[in-house]
């Protein structure tokens, strides 16, 4: 049985001025008022000088450096543990061509460092790094695109698939991020070719499936009957979901039924049935459990237990966040569980909307910031004991 009270185990990667650092910065992030002043500041701090201060702080706390050789240290420390590192370029919402080819070079380049590393089992994009987010919007809503959309947007279709490709050539798992709702269906459509054309033998293409949403647990069993029939495997990324005040607010301002679920019991519920819908499948997909919630975590472990699936199945990872719920990724992986942590990197601008997404999470999701928080403070206070 694993247990995640172990703080010792948890901070054995931080020094104690790393622990007292990670105290003050979600002492800040748990008060509401200042993320949300945060958020509209942050970007004109940027702009005025204030990138160290920024840099040092959240970004230090969640980023793994602003270019992929500035990860290495943060591969090879998370490495030591055996805790794999996904490289996730965290580019997103641009509007040019030039920025999109980019964007997809850089992709490339980081399934070509993961190919030559064993500490970093998946890599991970954004479709909204590829393309615009109105010709996303346009396509899910399924209007009808003019001759230069449509160009446009066989130029992504082109971008994913080169992506994928070279995942698939270099048998180097890859998972496609979930987004906002109201371009999701292009991004899931995009997945779900890929997966067909790439998963023949395995997994390798992994589409994310958000639990918050109301429709997602219905989704992913269709998406394991559609791959039962077209004879490939799926690759699932189950998280709850990142959007939840965005998807509220945008539901009330244009009037339409929200698509995140009601309660926490709900998500809790849809994604611990989502865990037993991929094990029941398991012999064709791969499963990658990304959640912060220790009872998800122990509910997984134990569906492994009654099936005699081994701790250390490839087919099954665990993940998190970079600077997030280390006492689940730390004690996981000393009970022989496969563990991997989201590893974001890019320019400190480039960067700052995941930055205010992460800070606005922590204070949006009930109890997180303060079970953060009182980990550190137990572990701060067995170390002075000692």
């Amino acid at each position: 049985m694993v247990s995640f009270d172990n703080t010792e185990n948890a901070f054995k990667a931080k020094s104690d001025f790393d622990l007292k650092k990670s105290y003050w910065l979600f002492k800040m992030i748990s008060n509401p008022a200042l993320v949300k002043f945060g958020a509209k500041t942050a970007p004109i701090g940027l702009a005025i000088g204030f990138k160290g201060l920024i840099k040092n702080t959240i970004f230090k706390q969640f980023v793994g450096g602003e270019t992929i050789h500035d990860c290495d240290r943060t591969i090879a420390e998370l490495g030591k543990y055996n805790i794999g590192t996904i490289l996730d370029y965290s580019v997103e919402g641009k509007e040019s061509e030039a920025d999109f080819d980019a964007c997809l070079k850089e992709t490339i380049e980081t399934i070509h460092k993961a190919k030559n590393d064993k500490h970093i089992p998946f890599c991970v994009f954004k479709v909204t790094g590829l393309a615009r987010f109105s010709l996303l919007e346009k396509v899910t809503a399924k209007e009808i695109l003019s001759e230069v959309e449509f160009k446009e947007y066989e130029r992504v279709k082109q971008r994913v698939y080169l992506i994928c490709k070279e995942a698939h050539q270099n048998n180097q798992p890859l998972f496609i991020d979930a987004e906002e709702s109201w371009i999701q269906q292009a991004i899931d459509d995009l997945a779900d070719e890929n997966m067909a054309l790439f998963n023949k033998e395995k997994a390798i293409v992994y589409n994310t499936f958000q639990l918050y949403r109301k429709d997602r647990l219905g989704f992913l069993k269709q998406t394991i009957a559609k791959a039962i029939s077209g004879g490939f495997h799926v690759g699932a990324k189950l998280v709850r979901g990142a959007y939840m005040e965005k998807e509220r607010e945008r539901a009330i301002e244009k009037n339409y039924p929200s698509p995140i679920q009601d309660t926490k019991e709900n998500s809790d519920r849809d994604y611990n049935s989502a865990l037993e819908e991929c094990i029941k499948n398991i012999n064709m997909m791969g499963l990658c459990a990304g959640t912060h919630n220790e009872q998800s975590s122990l509910f997984l472990t134990e569906l492994m237990a009654k099936n005699n699936i081994p701790n250390s199945d490839k087919r099954i990872f665990f993940s998190q966040l970079l600077g997030m719920s280390d006492h689940i990724s730390y004690n996981l992986t000393l009970a022989g569980y496969n563990v991997s942590k989201y590893v974001p990197y890019g320019p400190v601008k480039e960067v700052l909307p995941y930055l205010i997404r992460r800070a606005q999470e922590n204070t949006s999701v009930k109890g997180q910031t303060g079970r953060e928080l009182s980990l550190i403070i137990k572990e701060k206070e067995r170390r002075k004991a000692k």
